[in-house]
């Protein structure tokens, strides 16, 4: 079953605890804190989504990952693992060589945490195979990181199916997941091509119903409209 991550990168502050139950009772699988730090990406967030975190501890007992999208991405580990997060996904772009990846995937799986890799749009899918056998999932984001509501890139499907070509065909098992410009549309591609995890912002945050916009997701429900 294709599962869903709610993104919170554009939930306002004031909103944030009713929306976080209000979502939670739809039937999500993962809440998504989308960690930016002004120099990886342009916007800093960081101090709204340390917040989160602790909000959603307060409401919430939905799993939390968290989508680091900064520099030094071991710097922002701990505070995080604290605050109860289930996976941590950092960018491959972000590290320097291929040792800072392993330490940080070495860290994250000592310390109980799903380790997770993000690749921005224009990275080659290849990069990311060596660290396959260590890791549970891999982010492959279809917008550019850092800013919600943009459109979906289409060029990333063909990337996602040789992801999934290539664990099927070495035997790894790990969760791909898929973060922007999902909606139910672009879901329908996206799940075809292999994904099993979808993070979707703005389509389900501007929804009248969220558990509606939560299920037209799923591949169950693309399954039943195509029947």
């Amino acid at each position: 079953m294709t599962e869903i991550a709610i993104s919170l990168l554009d939930v306002e502050e004031e909103d944030a605890v009713s929306y976080f139950y209000n979502v939670e009772t739809a039937k999500i699988n993962y809440f998504h804190l989308d960690v930016n730090d002004g120099k990886f990406v342009d916007n800093n967030n960081i101090k709204k989504m340390k917040d989160f975190a602790l909000k959603i501890n307060t409401v919430c007992m939905t799993p939390r990952e968290v989508h680091l999208m900064t520099e030094n991405p071991r710097e922002y580990f701990d505070y995080f693992i604290d605050q109860g997060a289930d996976r941590i996904i950092f960018h491959l772009e972000a590290c320097k060589d291929k040792e800072e990846i392993l330490n940080n995937i070495k860290y994250l799986n000592e310390n109980g945490i799903k380790a997770g890799i993000a690749i921005s749009p224009d990275t080659s899918i290849e990069k990311v195979y060596d660290y396959l056998p260590y890791i549970h999932m891999v982010l492959l984001m279809s917008v550019i990181p850092g800013r919600g509501g943009q459109k979906f890139i289409p060029e990333v499907l063909r990337k996602i199916e040789k992801l999934k070509n290539y664990c099927v065909d070495n035997d790894f098992d790990i969760d791909i997941e898929v973060d922007g410009g999902i909606n139910n549309i672009t879901c329908r591609d996206a799940v075809s091509s292999g994904a099993t995890i979808l993070v979707a912002g703005k389509y389900i945050l501007n929804s009248d119903n969220y558990a509606e916009a939560v299920r037209s997701l799923r591949e169950e429900y693309i399954e039943e409209e195509k029947e």
